[in-house]
């Protein structure tokens, strides 16, 4: 997912998706601890998707505490 995708989730989808893909990324790390994998760049991918959804969420928490603040007197 890029970032404009991130940006189209609600909070609470982007939460889910950010936790989905760490959980994959350490059952493809324990995979790759015992074997050798299928696609060893998944690893790579999924640790760029996980930055990106991260980053995403902390503009929107920035967003809505900018947001508050300029409402309050």
């Amino acid at each position: 997912m890029d970032a404009k995708a991130f940006r189209e989730l609600s909070t609470e989808e982007l939460d889910q998706k950010l936790r989905d893909a760490r959980d994959e990324l350490l059952k493809l790390k324990l995979r790759a601890s015992v074997s050798q994998l299928e696609n060893p760049a998944r690893i790579r991918r999924l640790r760029r998707e996980i930055a990106v959804g991260e980053t995403v969420r902390r503009e929107s928490l920035r967003n809505q505490a900018m947001s508050g603040m300029e409402r309050t007197p």
